[in-house]
């Protein structure tokens, strides 16, 4: 057989490139046209509902952003309102079923966490809002060398510690009520975090990850979570639950080390998400519907499904009294589902 050597091959290959080049413009225009980024994955537009929603609906004024059920007498919190021009407030459903509180917060807010003291959390620009759902007050709490810095998400170590993320995807480690200890930037923006034991696990939503970070600071593991993740919880057993909307999965990681243990297909953009002794909640908002799923078995297992009220954002489970929340993203108001998964 003849040999053909390297730079016939080359004259060979250039030609076929002018053909190429003269009949389609060649290759060079195809990286000029890169698909864009999708961006982070955001709930579904949900339709009107076609089922009265389980239980009991009760009104809910203003915009929610995020809610929690308080393990002491504070029932459910509602935080609503976070732009300047509406004004931040916490709404407080007692479980004796008397007219809601609402608290009046200094400044707009991101998010609501318990600590589990009677308090809840509210991070805020500069710094962080205490609010005490049994005395009504809130207070804000500035944080040391941060007055500019736009505070997205909290949480609260076992030891008392905070940690806050921001905007600008910096985590801040707290020594003390306003001391900064550990600072690092290392995301897009932290949406979202949840602490179990002594790791913090922050959600990426523009990143689509989940990275644990000890008390120190320190990151651990890194590792995507789904095509376009959107919520986080803790649970009671150890388990952060995430709601992949964009893939229709619920993603169930370990905390010691950060590990993927379950993932199990939610169709209809699953966004809302909360933990409970015996079941995991996820919110379809396509649909209109939430589900509980067992995990104990190892693949997710469903046990009931309830219709809920229009656009159902956001989840919160009483561990105190078995009541399933379910706040309306379009001001259908709060569903509560009492005894949700069912006999204790």
């Amino acid at each position: 057989m003849p040999r053909v050597s390297i730079t016939a091959v080359h004259r060979l290959t250039g030609v076929a490139c002018v053909a190429v080049l003269a009949l389609t413009g060649c290759a060079s225009k195809q990286t000029e046209t890169a698909p864009a980024p999708l961006g982070p994955a955001s709930a579904a537009v949900a339709p009107a509902p076609n089922a009265p929603p389980a239980g009991e609906v009760r009104k809910l004024d203003g915009q929610p952003v995020a809610a929690v059920a308080d393990p002491g007498p504070g029932g459910l919190a509602v935080l609503a309102g976070s732009g300047p021009a509406a004004g931040a407030v916490v709404t407080v459903l007692g479980r004796d079923r008397a007219a809601a509180r609402t608290i009046a917060l200094p400044a707009p807010a991101a998010t609501l966490v318990a600590d589990g003291t009677g308090r809840a959390l509210a991070p805020t620009r500069g710094g962080y809002i205490t609010v005490d759902l049994v005395a009504g007050t809130a207070q804000r709490v500035d944080v040391e060398g941060a007055g500019q810095t736009e505070f997205t998400a909290i949480g609260r170590f076992p030891d008392g510690h905070l940690v806050l993320g921001s905007a600008d995807g910096s985590v801040y480690i707290l020594s003390s009520p306003t001391a900064v200890a550990h600072r690092d930037k290392k995301f897009t923006r932290v949406d979202s975090i949840v602490v179990q034991g002594d790791t913090a696990v922050v959600l990426d939503r523009g990143q689509t990850s989940v990275t644990a970070i000890g008390t120190d600071g320190q990151l651990q593991q890194a590792l995507r979570a789904g095509e376009g993740a959107t919520t986080m919880a803790a649970d009671d057993a150890g388990r952060v639950l995430v709601a992949d909307t964009r893939g229709e999965e619920l993603l169930v990681f370990g905390t010691d080390p950060l590990m993927l243990r379950q993932r199990y297909p939610v169709r209809g953009a699953p966004f809302g998400v909360s933990g409970s002794p015996r079941l995991a909640w996820v919110s379809q908002t396509a649909s209109n519907a939430v589900i509980g799923y067992d995990l104990s078995t190892g693949i997710p297992v469903e046990k009931v499904r309830y219709p809920t009220v229009q656009q159902p954002n956001i989840l919160a489970y009483d561990d105190t009294s078995g009541a399933l929340y379910v706040v309306s993203g379009s001001g259908a108001g709060v569903q509560i589902i009492q005894k949700a998964g069912g006999p204790g």
